[in-house]
């Protein structure tokens, strides 16, 4: 039979509203007692049912996670790090995907809450930067925790990722490997992210005095990042070294790479942005910036939770996760100029047009290399 809270009561030797109270996380329940009961609750292998605790507590044990987010290694991290949280505190996700147009995104999340029931949100980017969303939701009140590249206001609470210093750092990389030929792959215009890590990106290079190669937007596919790189390796000359603003659009890269018999990293180095587990899985392994979507998002909901069960805001409400760049196979010394010259068309084999600007490129290029 199963267990029942009354089994909980008689085993710990407490009354019925005492385990209820520490099921609930009353603080009217002293720590001796809680140890007790808990034990108990332990050893019986009791599980609350989950109807019971949301009469009694008029909360129905369900976080909300709103998206709308292509990348299903993003997606899939992000619902591992929540749910690790979740389970522990007896919770389960409900999981809605929406539309990001600020016309159609609110009214859809609104009705979204009110179908579900759900105690709270966690709204990831691009929906987090909805203009109107958090004070929709405030007026709801409805808690929610956004996941941000940037700072936003109306959230309860807000995890912000640092991707323009992160984008900035794979800029230094690139260069202190000798690389004055580079070309970037962002992501759509329209998306927070794409323009944090752009502006990182390029606003370094310019530190050094280095700009763009080549620049070509894609939407954070896989095809719109190999037939982005199509365009960059058709330059002449060619960039040496392409970031890519995700680590799927850089998985496209070196297809493209591939298909024009162009060696990685000896002839290009490319750098991918999220660290999933594809950069692993790539060849070779991918150098890229580890965002970690998981222990943000369990972050995320752990904060959720506590204002769900407290009713209060937290004191800070922006938390700030650093970003690291994971160095990979796919990045090393830039080549000298001689090994990445594209033939001419027009003259004929063994033509050296055009070779005197790129001798000099060169030897700038070896100088960089010892420069510390």
């Amino acid at each position: 039979m199963d267990v029942t809270i009354s089994d909980v009561a008689a085993y710990a030797d407490v009354s019925i509203r005492t385990v209820s109270r520490v099921l609930n996380r009353s603080t009217k329940v002293n720590a001796q007692t809680r140890e007790r009961v808990e034990a108990a609750i332990q050893a019986l292998g009791f599980r609350p049912s989950a109807r019971a605790r949301g009469l009694a507590t008029g909360q129905s044990f369900l976080i909300g996670m709103v998206h709308n987010d292509l990348n299903a290694l993003v997606l899939d991290a992000v619902q591992r790090g929540m749910v690790r949280e979740a389970t522990r505190r007896g919770y389960e996700i409900v999981i809605h995907p929406t539309h990001t147009p600020p016309e159609g995104a609110v009214n859809d999340v609104l009705e979204f809450i009110n179908r579900s029931r759900v105690d709270g949100l966690v709204v990831l980017s691009p929906v987090s930067t909805v203009e109107g969303l958090p004070q929709a939701l405030a007026e709801a009140e409805v808690p929610a925790v956004a996941m941000s590249p940037t700072e936003l206001k109306g959230y309860t609470g807000v995890v912000v990722s640092g991707e323009r210093a992160a984008a900035a750092a794979v800029a230094r990389h690139l260069l202190e490997l000798g690389h004055t030929r580079i070309a970037l792959i962002s992501g759509p215009s329209a998306a927070f992210s794409a323009r944090e890590r752009r502006a990182g990106f390029v606003s370094a290079l310019l530190e050094r005095g280095c700009g763009l190669t080549g620049e070509a937007e894609g939407d954070y596919s896989f095809n719109s990042g190999a037939a982005a790189a199509d365009r960059l390796l058709s330059l002449d000359p060619r960039p040496t070294a392409i970031f890519a603003a995700n680590d799927v659009m850089a998985a496209g890269v070196l297809k493209a790479a591939a298909a024009r018999n162009i060696a990685i990293p000896q002839d290009l180095s490319v750098v991918g942005f999220d660290g999933s587990i594809l950069a692993e899985m790539l060849t070779p392994s991918l150098t890229t910036v580890h965002r970690p979507m998981g222990d943000m998002a369990q972050l995320a909901t752990a904060w959720l939770i506590n204002m769900v069960e407290r009713q209060e805001a937290p004191e800070q409400p922006i938390f700030h996760q650093n970003l690291t760049l994971v160095p990979g196979a796919s990045s090393a010394l830039a080549p000298c100029a001689s090994d990445i010259l594209i033939p001419s068309r027009t003259g004929p084999p063994g033509n050296d047009q055009g070779t005197q600007d790129t001798g000099t490129v060169s030897k700038g290029r070896r100088q960089d290399k010892l420069t510390p």
